[in-house]
């Protein structure tokens, strides 16, 4: 058999199963990485474990999301996890250092290893040859405790390029069209893998962006080979390690996608969904009050590059805002000297901090109905912090022309002589801690904040229950519909109580109120339900808060698995045509519940008020039998000890 990359990385890493599409299979981690917005909740459950030392071969804890401090809860969580990581012997990765991805690929990426991330844009590593994983925070818990991460085998789908981009086409195209192609829930169950001539003519930040983005589209991964362009990039971070790696000439795939990048054309996505492709000329015009480049999909030394050729000379349109936020420290300092940040912030630019920022709705937010391009990954509605405004997703060309002109704009009307800008890279990692020598960490305090409160656990699963159905949902909610980000909710991301009363906040506002009134509960969603953030507080939350099962048409992998983790049953109807028929507010009684979980696949319910009959389906294995039975798997670990 001639075998593709990525079944070449989970073969050399496979714990056990079978290396079968759908089968469930482990893998051995490599490496972990968190950021301070889930990576309080981690290692608070690392601790709970009770493992003295993290067991991987390298694990980083970032701080990048929440760097506001508007108060105590924030900077305490900092201090939390800068101890922490010392203690159990992570790298810490200071205020101000950069963007988790951006960093991890500078820095700490390898070819051919695996990564599981606390971040749904851990795929990021894909562009450097990484078998690169997001996944909730708990499955990052047990990595670092020496555990294998449990996933069912993916199809992999070859990503087959030829060719090379025209003047003022990027990668960001490239993946927009993959979107516009495949949408956001086609991607689930896949690796995409890319090969081809065209491959080589896309550098390391360049495929980068496109394996960041890969998470919109659902996929597992996506990953590119290990070639002389890694070796090259990585020469330049001044880093060993690069190996050569690339699918078997006439390595089978599940599927071939042909992509031509010589006919890729500048792509905008509209609001309010990354998938919502066009290409700019077809709404060219259109006028805007913001700009935004940066993020952790397009902030690399030529991405700002880019935007200050185009924006040389000139000034930004007197009707936008421009917000430039360099992914990391190295691109900063390196876009100073290059005198890139001179050219940006003559023309007008506001100069943003290396963290998330407005892509998170932490700052920068648009004006009321304004319209904003930026060259983020994520467009959902109110994610920017203005639930009115309309955000659009667009390459740094498309980005500074639109910023440039006051309206979007089809870059290629602009003539610029673009400068590569890689190699006046420099390195200074002193905002990177060490971990303390094993010989140093006892005696080493953590220190805890009064926002940081326990992680909770869900009860075991119970026979039978009555619940009440909390709410219904249509399609493609995220994780963003069911726990928001920006300023007002980060601050809890260590406070489970606390950040449990923003549950389906901006969707349905008395949600929280009716899941304490009831008790106990159900939720009901669409097809795609709880795509977008791996954040685990999206399960964890609804957990605390008494949800027993969220009984959907379909689900996004990375919310799926959490549910699990935190004892919360994802069920699928049966009978699509039952969605119809139950309401928000009726009771749900399952008779048989956890006998129906271990018996099969099936799971009867009953409308008390009527008598009728509903049935759900799962596919859960026997450890996903087990978790559910536990109470999660915090409570499956304890019980195994026992």
């Amino acid at each position: 058999m001639k075998k593709n990359l990525t079944y070449k990385i989970i073969e050399k890493h496979l714990v056990s199963g079978e290396m079968k599409a759908g089968k469930e299979i482990a893998i051995k981690i490599d490496q972990t990485l968190t950021q301070d917005a889930t990576g309080t909740m981690v290692y608070l459950q690392f601790e709970a474990i009770g493992i003295k030392r993290v067991q991987t071969e390298l694990s980083v804890s970032y701080v990048d999301h929440n760097t506001i401090q508007t108060d105590y809860k924030n900077p305490d969580d900092h201090l939390f996890l800068q101890s922490f990581a010392k203690k159990y012997g992570l790298y810490f990765s200071r205020p101000g250092n950069g963007i988790c991805h951006q960093v991890h690929l500078e820095r700490f990426g390898l070819p051919g290893k695996t990564l599981l991330g606390s971040d749904s844009h851990t795929p990021t590593g894909g562009g450097l040859g990484m078998l690169a994983i997001g996944a909730g925070g708990l499955d990052i818990a047990c990595a670092m405790a020496g555990a294998p991460f449990t996933l069912n085998m993916p199809k992999v789908i070859g990503i087959h390029l030829t060719g090379s981009l025209q003047s003022m086409c990027s990668a960001k195209d490239v993946i927009l069209e993959l979107l516009r192609r495949c949408t956001v829930k086609n991607g689930v169950g896949k690796v995409f893998e890319y090969f081809g001539d065209g491959v080589a003519s896309l550098s390391v930040p360049q495929r980068a962006t496109i394996t960041n983005m890969g998470a919109e589209l659902g996929v597992t991964t996506s990953i590119f080979p290990s070639d002389r362009v890694t070796k090259e990039w990585l020469a330049l971070q001044k880093r060993e390690g690069w190996q050569e790696l690339a699918a078997d000439d006439g390595a089978e795939y599940d599927e071939i996608i042909d992509i031509d990048l010589t006919k890729i054309e500048p792509m905008i996505a509209q609001p309010h969904m990354p998938d919502l492709v066009v290409p700019v000329r077809e709404i060219e015009g259109k006028k805007i009050v913001q700009a935004a480049i940066g993020s952790c999909t397009n902030s690399s030394i030529n991405d700002l590059g880019i935007a200050a050729d185009i924006l040389d000379g000139k000034t930004v349109a007197p009707n936008v805002s421009l917000g430039v936020a360099p992914g990391s420290k190295q691109v900063y300092t390196s876009a100073i000297e290059a005198g890139i940040i001179k050219k940006l912030v003559k023309s007008g630019a506001r100069m943003l901090e290396s963290a998330c920022g407005p892509c998170i709705g932490m700052g920068f937010a648009p004006a009321s109905g304004g319209a904003s391009v930026r060259t983020f990954n994520r467009n959902f509605k109110g994610r920017s912090g203005t639930a009115t405004a309309e955000i659009y997703l667009a390459s740094p060309e498309t980005a500074a022309a639109s910023a440039l002109y006051g309206c979007i704009t089809d870059p290629r009307k602009v003539k610029v002589k673009f400068t590569d800008y890689s190699a006046k890279t420099e390195i200074n990692d002193n905002m990177i801690e060490k971990p303390a020598p094993g010989s140093d960490f006892d005696s080493i305090e953590i220190i805890r904040g009064p926002n940081i409160k326990p992680c909770p656990k869900a009860s075991p699963a119970p026979e039978s229950f009555t619940a009440e159905v909390l709410i219904k949902t249509g399609d493609n909610i995220t994780t963003d519909h069911i726990m928001p980000a920006g300023t007002r909710v980060l601050p809890y991301r260590s406070n489970i109580p606390e950040i449990a009363k923003f549950v389906f906040e901006a969707v349905s506002p008395g949600f929280y109120d009716r899941a304490m009134k009831a008790g106990t509960g159900v939720i009901i969603g669409g097809e795609n339900y709880g795509q977008g953030s791996s954040r685990e507080h999206a399960a964890l939350a609804p957990m605390y808060l008494g949800v027993k099962a969220v009984i959907t048409k379909s689900f996004a992998r990375i919310h799926k698995a959490n549910l699990i983790n935190f004892g919360i049953v994802p069920l699928v109807f049966e009978n699509p045509a039952d969605y119809d028929i139950i309401k928000e507010g009726m009771s749900l009684s399952f008779p048989s519940f956890l006998s129906d979980i271990k018996s099969g696949k099936r799971v009867k319910a009953v409308d008390p008020a009527t008598g009728r009959e509903f049935y759900f389906v799962h596919d859960l294995e026997k450890k996903g039998v087990d978790l559910i039975e536990a109470g999660g798997m915090l409570n499956y670990i304890f019980n195994t000890r026992k």
